[in-house]
């Protein structure tokens, strides 16, 4: 599996932001830890339904 990098900032508001870098992956939560998982589960879902396969936000990958 390759490494993916995310930037992890502040959100303006409040909470954090994670952008991927050179990926197309995004998530947000009010909480690190939170944040920890919203990017396991954002990971998990594009790698799990395979490379080049098209984007479908529907269904979402359990």
């Amino acid at each position: 599996m390759s490494e993916i990098t995310f930037e992890v900032t502040d959100a303006p508001e409040s909470g954090f932001t994670a952008r991927a870098l050179g990926v197309s992956i995004y998530t947000e939560a009010d909480t690190l830890p939170a944040l920890r998982e919203a990017l396991r589960d954002a990971v998990r879902c594009p790698l799990r339904r395979g490379a080049g396969a098209a984007y479908d936000p529907a269904p979402l990958c359990p």
